[in-house]
């Protein structure tokens, strides 16, 4: 039997997802899930400004370039503006690597957490 979930939406309106069972919210009202989607969440805020890193380097290759190209900037200097964007790109390769590292480690940290209260065994990677 399907139910209407308790939520109340952003707008002062009931939520329309069905629930089922003995469950009372759906997942995105459910109090129990609301550290879940806070980490959920924070991710996402912390995915965007790479990118938004990435353009803007783009952007100022692009107008170094045709700077080069036009006679405004020396060669010289040129190159080594560009070893400079080199190493800010390896930084925000290695700022990836660093959230990506955490976000697995929170993750699991997560799946030991519940399989503990399901009553199941840490894993060891062992199969046998």
């Amino acid at each position: 039997m399907s139910l209407q979930c308790a939520g109340i939406t952003r707008n002062g309106g009931r939520c329309t997802v069905s629930v089922s069972g003995a469950q009372q919210f759906c997942h995105l009202h459910d109090p129990a899930r609301s550290e879940e989607r806070r980490r959920a969440a924070s991710r996402a805020g912390r995915a965007k400004p790479g990118s938004r890193e990435v353009v803007k380097l783009k952007a100022e290759l692009g107008e170094l370039k045709n700077d080069v190209l036009d006679g405004k900037v020396d060669r010289n200097k040129a190159a080594v503006a560009v070893q400079v964007f080199r190493t800010i790109v390896q930084v925000i390769e290695l700022e990836r690597r660093v959230r990506e590292t955490d976000e697995l480690s929170e993750r699991i940290a997560e799946l030991e957490r519940s399989s503990s209260r399901t009553g199941g065994g840490r894993w060891t990677g062992r199969t046998g």
